[in-house]
């Protein structure tokens, strides 16, 4: 069975980038899912000398390890990613080996504005570049005004959102089975 591993974004258990996840693990399909963590401590070189490697930080690199396929929902604060992305990504560029290597990628977003997360996503673009993931280009899923953009049980309202998810994440499935 085919593993896909969700990348929240955002911390909150109720923000529009888990709806947005968990709509992405529908059209994705059958498959063991995974959720990772990335309520991780700063990276701070003095701590990782100190300490090593924190657990959460293994994991989360475990997790990418042994998946065949990652999403991650990127919500945009201030016209970027939060610091949570940014600070998940520094930390498992510091392990041995690059478990982002080839691995099939592709981004969503939800936001708040008009662009629905364009600048985030933009911006993880280039974040993940250096870690050379198999990252799709398209369809771009950027669900904008994403506080009205789902109904009560927490499906997309708007039939070309779900139909751009549909066709990112049926590549995402064609690139991991592959």
């Amino acid at each position: 069975m085919v593993t896909l591993l969700g990348i929240p974004g955002a911390l909150r258990a109720g923000s529009t980038n888990r709806l947005l996840l968990a709509q992405a693990r529908l059209s994705f399909g059958e498959a063991t899912h995974t959720e990772a963590d990335l309520r991780l401590p700063l990276y701070d070189g003095d701590l990782e000398a100190e300490s090593g490697i924190p657990e959460g930080v293994q994991r989360l690199a475990d997790q990418i390890e042994k998946a065949d396929a990652v999403v991650i929902a990127c919500p945009e604060y201030n016209k970027a990613p939060p610091g949570v992305v940014k600070n998940a990504l520094d930390w498992v560029s510091r392990l041995k080996g690059n478990p982002w290597k080839n691995k099939p990628l592709a981004l969503i977003a939800a936001a708040g504005g008009r662009g629905g997360g364009d600048r985030s996503q933009f911006a993880l673009r280039l974040m993940v570049t250096p870690f050379q993931p198999h990252l799709l280009t398209g369809p771009e899923v950027l669900v904008a005004d994403s506080g009205n953009a789902f109904d009560e049980t927490g499906r997309l309202k708007d039939a070309r959102y779900q139909k751009a998810l549909d066709d990112l994440m049926g590549q995402l499935r064609r690139a991991a089975e592959a």
